[in-house]
């Protein structure tokens, strides 16, 4: 199953929660209580997020971690970089050419290759203020589930019209 490491998630969170209040600057120990992460893992992404240019920390009684740069030019892309230890890909050989054994031969690579270049440009499309928004996405559903819905929902509206007098 293809599915994003928690440190990932917890760095994509930490950011989206910075973006809600660009001018704050947060401590980790902020941020751990806020979020529900531990203190030792907040201050690893936050370490590795400023390596990577994406937070900046200020020293001080004041200080803590902001933003390096506008939320709308933070990509998901750039969270995966930096928090991800190996490159970007969905196999073996779309991560590190060459690396696999049946790669010559194998008939299927250019369509995981395809694969891989549609779900990365979907993370450079996508900006960490993109993520402070809510989105309603219609999840497409098996058509004879759908049927089903709509049956019980016919039936709940039927029971309702019967009691309304």
């Amino acid at each position: 199953m293809l599915r994003v490491s928690k440190i990932i998630d917890y760095g994509t969170l930490v950011l989206t929660h910075m973006a809600s209040y660009p001018q704050r600057y947060f401590s980790a120990a902020d941020l751990a209580g806020i979020l529900g992460v531990g203190l030792p893992t907040i201050s690893k992404v936050l370490k590795t997020l400023g390596h990577h240019d994406l937070v900046r920390s200020m020293r001080g009684a004041h200080g803590g971690y902001v933003l390096s740069r506008p939320a709308e030019k933070i990509s998901i892309a750039q969270v995966v970089d930096a928090l991800d230890e190996q490159p970007f890909g969905l196999t073996e050989c779309s991560a590190t050419p060459g690396s696999c054994s049946f790669e010559s031969d194998c008939r299927i690579k250019s369509n995981w290759l395809r694969i891989n270049n549609i779900v990365r440009r979907t993370l450079e499309d996508i900006s960490i203020a993109d993520m402070t928004r809510p989105i309603h996405v219609h999840t497409p559903t098996h058509p004879e589930l759908e049927v089903l819905s709509h049956e019980n929902s016919d039936r709940n509206s039927d029971r309702k019209n019967r009691l309304v007098p």
